[in-house]
């Protein structure tokens, strides 16, 4: 029997054995590394500037210009018996189309049912119907609108005609409903 420290069984390693720690590479290394980097960097930026350039070259280049070509014989030589120099003149111009005004409504009547905005759909001024169109329930519904929502708080005022009718549509109305009602003729 032999008096002493314990000893421990050996433990089974797992995964490849240990590697001996990687030197850092020479200066001579790094440089191979860095110096060609810096150029293509140095490179790169050239040529982002240069072509920067070419784009102001190119819109100065799509402007038209005016263009004149001039074909003349030179004063000093006597020339006889040939026609007179020919002169070609070549102009070139742009032209920027104006504008239209939108459309001023041509209609003095209004049709029938529908919701008609004023200014694009129809005219302000007086407008006369001679009542509601024949139904079971005869009945000429019009109102003057604000706008086209549909919301009851649209509605700057309206009428239920049983005959004739006339009604001012304002250049401030919104929009003019009719429901029911025969052809809006405009009368001022």
């Amino acid at each position: 029997m032999s008096f002493g420290p314990p000893t421990m069984p050996q433990q089974p390693q797992w995964g490849p054995p240990p590697q001996p720690p990687v030197s850092p590479r020479p200066g001579w290394a790094r440089k191979r590394v860095a110096i060609p980097v810096a150029a293509l960097t140095l490179f790169v930026g050239v040529g982002i500037g240069a072509a920067g350039g070419e784009d102001t070259a190119k819109e100065a280049a799509a402007e038209p210009a005016a263009t004149v070509t001039v074909t003349a014989a030179p004063a000093d030589v006597a020339v006889e018996d040939e026609p007179a120099p020919e002169v070609t003149v070549t102009e070139t111009k742009t032209v920027t189309a104006k504008p239209s005004k939108a459309p001023e409504p041509k209609v003095a009547t209004i049709p029938g049912d529908g919701t008609y905005v004023v200014g694009s759909d129809i005219k302000a001024g007086t407008y006369k119907t001679t009542g509601p169109e024949e139904s079971t329930i005869p009945n000429c519904y019009w109102a003057r609108l604000k706008g086209t929502s549909g919301d009851f708080e649209d509605i700057i005022t309206n009428g239920n005609a049983t005959g004739q009718t006339t009604v001012t549509i304002s250049s401030s109305d919104g929009a003019f409903q009719t429901n029911g009602c025969k052809t809006w003729k405009k009368v001022g």
